[in-house]
């Protein structure tokens, strides 16, 4: 089975489930979006589709990049109930924004930090009924190893062992196989996960093993492999001119090929869209609100935008 080059489970299942044992997938499509959750219930199946034994759970919808008000409220919603059903019910949480926040495909979770309403500081200076209502969140965004010389697992553990939350919620961009996943698709997970995996840059992984606590995962593709592009191009034209009929000499060559092409002395190339800018300022604002819904259920709507002034 050829590497699968994705952070999205849908993805993945979409390509190879149907071959594996131990995975089930359930789609639900709604007027303006669709979402998808995909269990992976067996080892062996996570292994084969390089993914972690956990539950998936993605939302799409192709306008989510431009999108009004109403869609922005549908889609956080939609987040922020997918969030409230994996993370612990009580408790004090901790919100990691991932990457780096000087380059712009990589600053989503920094970006959802600053979105983010953080009350651990102001639990003591409101009054008793509102404190009743609020629960305790800090938030940061620690940069990459490359910027801090310490990597984010390292940074974590220690913020963990010292708040001692009952939770942490990780953000962080993700790389996709089909382009048109951009800035399109958010995928929440309770399996954790690896610091700069969407620019092929695996770090040591945020997970309940390395940390301690539950640790859910939210991530929105914001690259693509630029061999994942060539060899979808090239398998097309084989396809099309029905070049050869052996599927393993065809996938043989065709890795062979897409090597030769995107060949780089600056290592593996990705790809994303020109409008990135705009694209992650909105998400993230999209992102922390469905965080800010999960986080704090007890505060009406129109009060979080005032408690983060």
């Amino acid at each position: 089975m050829r590497s699968i080059r994705t952070d999205l489970a849908m993805e993945a299942a979409a390509r190879y489930s149907k071959n594996i044992q131990g995975v089930r997938v359930e789609t639900t499509e709604y007027q303006a979006l669709s979402q998808t959750v995909v269990h992976i219930d067996t080892e062996d199946a996570a292994h084969k589709l390089n993914k972690q034994k956990g539950t998936f759970i993605t939302i799409s919808s192709e306008n989510l990049p431009c999108a009004g008000p109403e869609l922005r409220q549908e889609v956080a919603q939609q987040l922020g109930d997918a969030l409230a059903a994996l993370i612990p019910p009580e408790g004090e949480m901790l919100v990691i924004g991932l990457g780096n926040r000087h380059v712009t495909a990589d600053a989503l979770g920094a970006q959802v930090v600053d979105y983010t309403l953080v009350t651990r500081h102001m639990r003591s200076n409101v009054t008793e009924e509102l404190r009743s209502r609020l629960r305790s969140v800090c938030a940061v965004a620690p940069g990459v190893l490359g910027v801090t010389g310490m990597e984010t697992a390292e940074m974590v553990k220690g913020l963990v062992e010292r708040i001692k939350p009952c939770g942490v919620i990780a953000i962080d961009a993700l790389a996709a196989l089909d382009s048109h996943r951009i800035g399109t698709t958010v995928q929440v997970t309770d399996t954790g996960i690896n610091p700069g995996s969407g620019v092929g840059n695996h770090r040591r992984g945020l997970t309940v093993d390395t940390l301690g606590v539950p640790v859910i995962a939210i991530g929105v593709p914001m690259v693509v492999y630029a061999s994942t592009i060539a060899r979808d191009a090239l398998s097309i034209l084989v396809n099309d001119l029905k070049l050869t009929s052996d599927s393993d000499a065809e996938d043989e060559a065709l890795d062979s090929l897409v090597a030769h092409i995107t060949k780089s002395p600056l290592g593996e190339l990705v790809v994303t869209p020109r409008e990135i800018d705009n694209m992650v300022k909105n998400l993230a604002q999209v992102l922390a609100m469905s965080i800010n819904f999960a986080l704090q259920p007890k505060l009406a709507k129109d009060e979080i935008p005032i408690l983060m002034n």
